[in-house]
């Protein structure tokens, strides 16, 4: 059995499954086809109808933001490498944590520390596991300044409670770190009224950095476009100098279409703000079967509440995975992803334990293999229902429920 994951990056899967599964929006696709036209490109950090409608998206979150504290880059990956670049110092990440952030630090050379994260609290940390971390970094010589964190998770599709993401800003805080809030995922909140989500900018309004890739709730995710809101004073006004410096040796701009789709959905009318809540009831429909599928097979998993993922442990169906030469996070990957016919990324891509068996699951793929399917699903009363997305669920449980199976018949006395 390996003892160290093969690369640090993501999986590459190919186009062929796309993660939204859901066709482009009429409204956005008339947007960026009334700006192809267009041959200049957009200002580097962003023209001033993108920044404006990211102020407004940032307000009506009640984030007040003026233009000059906001930039926008060509996807959030250019983004937190220019954070990465311009804060300095070692970077700090939750465990697991969306599989792009600790790349970016690395290739600038940076040590990257996982910080242990309990489970129904996603990509914010324990507040004693962070000070103990940043304590043995510092012991041993290294010089974190940066913790990059998220409220609404990718990989686990969970949500911090605001009072463990008060105590982690706290600590955060004391420790004189600067926070990079990832707010990709939380206009995907599953249920709203039942789900409290606080930005820590909020909380702690001179030391956070929200960063949002809007190729996530708001945008395709072939179209790369993200903003950034920095801190208000001195030190937002020195990042965001700093960063424009990065972005601009990186002449890393928004492609003109792209913008105009960007800028659209940033002003929120109803059109969009209709699609946005179709699509997260349709993800989040499926992610609550898919969840009960892999439970009642007999692994761990918490009930997905936001984005589009489901993120599950098959460490109690260890024995039935072994007969399958499964022993790892990377061969779990292999096995799952031949077995369901769709990308099933380990846990070890998120800097998870190479050694647990735990793997992210999709709801984007269930949805259907053209886009007639995928839109049909969309506005369905019952997309669980619909003959291709019940077809795909039910393959998933073929495929957990063999293993369960298996499992039972390991242990069952001889």
């Amino acid at each position: 059995m390996r003892t160290e994951p093969r690369g640090h990056g993501p999986v590459r899967y190919g186009p062929t499954l796309p993660e939204d599964g859901l066709p482009v929006p009429p409204e956005l696709a008339a947007a960026v086809a009334g700006a192809a036209h267009r041959a200049d490109s957009e200002p580097l950090g962003g023209g001033g109808a993108l920044l404006e409608a990211a102020c407004g998206y940032w307000e009506r979150r009640g984030l007040p933001t003026a233009p000059t504290a906001a930039v926008a880059g060509p996807g959030a990956p250019p983004l937190l490498l220019a954070l990465t670049a311009a804060l300095g110092g070692d970077v700090l990440v939750p465990r697991p944590c969306a599989a792009w952030w600790a790349p970016y630090a690395r290739l600038l050379g940076r040590p990257v520390f996982h910080v242990p994260t309990p489970a129904e609290c996603g990509g914010v940390p324990d507040p004693y596991a962070l000070l103990e971390t940043v304590r043995r970094v510092r012991a041993e010589g290294g010089d974190p300044r940066l913790l990059v964190l998220s409220v609404a998770d990718d990989p686990t599709a969970t949500v911090a409670p605001p009072e463990l993401l008060h105590e982690t800003v706290e600590a955060a805080t004391g420790e004189g770190l600067h926070l990079v809030s990832d707010e990709t995922w939380r206009d995907t909140l599953h249920d709203p009224h039942d789900t409290v989500l606080l930005s820590p900018a909020e909380m702690l309004p001179g030391r956070v950095t929200v960063v949002t890739d809007l190729a996530g709730a708001l945008l395709p995710p072939g179209w790369p476009a993200a903003v950034a809101r920095f801190p208000a004073g001195d030190t937002g006004d020195g990042l965001h100098a700093r960063v424009l410096d990065v972005l601009t040796a990186l002449d890393a701009r928004v492609a003109a279409p792209v913008a105009a789709a960007a800028t659209l959905a940033l002003s929120e009318p109803p059109q969009i703000t209709g699609r946005i809540t179709a699509a997260v009831r349709l993800h989040a429909r499926v992610a609550a079967a898919a969840h009960h599928t892999v439970v009642a097979a007999g692994a761990l998993a918490l009930p997905p509440r936001a984005g589009r993922h489901l993120y599950a442990d098959l460490a109690p169906l260890r024995s039935a995975l072994a007969a399958h030469g499964v022993g790892d996070a990377q061969e779990l990957e292999d096995f799952l992803t031949a077995r369901l016919g769709m990308p099933a990324p380990g846990g070890h891509r998120f800097g998870d334990d190479l050694g647990a068996l735990r793997v992210r699951l999709s709801t984007g793929p269930l949805l259907g293999a053209t886009d007639t399917e995928r839109a049909a699903c969309l506005g369905a009363p019952e997309p669980l229902e619909m003959p291709h997305v019940h077809r795909a669920l039910t393959h998933v449980k073929a495929v957990f429920d063999d293993l369960s199976d298996d499992a039972q018949r390991r242990e069952s006395p001889r």
